[in-house]
């Protein structure tokens, strides 16, 4: 059977996996960029590898994420989408008849409305990153307690207390206030969920209409006191699919497999070097800011150009 590979690159995560012909999931990876795409992105790769059994060939490559261009061209992807298209890609492989699809993740959150496996609207917030995957863990190390622990705490509160989660600074000020006056860390804790969903809701979610089925997906979906707190804020039951924190990629090997490209995929690229630069172009007056990668010491590509000139042959 042929296989196909999907990677997501984000600013905190960077996932992938390869699906067999049915797109079922054969083989998964999670870890943290931490600040190194490529080299997150090379460790992604040897990962799934190791997983796949012996002499398993990959057909097609996807590539989305924020840092989905640059990763395309090191994987010499034959796919590379954005994330909206991505996400909607894998979450209907997953489950059909979505209709509005919640994603939070670790410093961005966005919204995915569709109607009849086709995206209708949909809306991100990346200028901020209060109420998203960074903000409950500033918070959780706030509170001395592992981000894992939010849910399960959070899920045991009757009351839980009113927290501005608009601001990372206003939350933390004001998580100091409860407590002050004598509200429970377990109440404070769920009322840091809820205003997570209250932030994304209002932010995010504004003007949208809300139809079920609903699926919560990104690395927050994990929390089950951020999905209580939607389940009871919007009145919808809402999914989290064993995969959503992996649906980017999913979406991505999903679009690689019927892109209809296919060459064999080489593994190798673990023993690859890759640099990336970025360099100012001073050949007209707009100053584009060019960035090149380099494979093994020659350009493999650029991008950032906004006229010919700048275009490296």
């Amino acid at each position: 059977m042929k296989n196909y590979l999907g990677v997501d690159i984000g600013s905190i995560s960077t996932k992938g996996v390869v699906i067999d012909e049915n797109s079922n999931i054969i083989a998964q990876e999670y870890l943290w960029t931490e600040g190194r795409p490529v080299d997150a992105v090379k460790r992604v790769i040897e990962s799934l590898h190791r997983q796949l059994p012996r002499g398993a060939k990959v057909a097609a490559a996807g590539a989305t994420g924020s840092a989905r261009k640059l990763i395309g061209v090191v994987l010499n992807a034959q796919v590379v989408k954005n994330e909206i298209t991505a996400h909607a890609i894998g979450t209907m492989t997953r489950i059909p008849g979505v209709r509005t699809i919640f994603e939070i993740g670790g410093q961005d959150s966005k919204i995915i409305i569709l109607e009849n496996g086709v995206v209708t609207d949909y809306a991100m917030n990346t200028i901020c990153a209060a109420g998203t995957g960074s903000f409950l863990m500033t918070q959780a190390n706030r509170l001395g307690l592992a981000i894992e622990e939010l849910g399960e705490l959070a899920v045991k509160s009757n009351s839980p207390a009113r927290i501005a989660a608009r601001c990372t600074v206003f939350a933390e000020s004001d998580m100091v206030h409860k407590a002050q006056i004598g509200h429970t860390i377990v109440d404070i804790v769920a009322g840091v969920c809820h205003s997570v969903v209250n932030n994304y809701l209002n932010n995010v979610g504004k003007g949208k209409r809300i139809a079920a089925p609903v699926v919560f997906q990104g690395g927050v979906s994990k929390n089950i006191g951020v999905v209580r707190a939607f389940e009871h804020i919007t009145g919808h039951k809402v999914c989290v699919d064993e995969y959503g924190h992996l649906m980017g990629c999913l979406g991505a090997a999903v679009l690689a497999k019927n892109s209809g490209k296919e060459r064999d995929f080489d593994f190798d690229i673990k023993d690859v070097a890759f640099e990336t630069k970025g360099r100012e172009c001073k050949k007209c007056a707009n100053g584009c800011e060019i960035i090149y990668v380099y494979k093994s010491g020659g350009i493999l590509d650029c991008w950032g150009n906004r006229c010919e000139r700048g275009v490296v042959v």
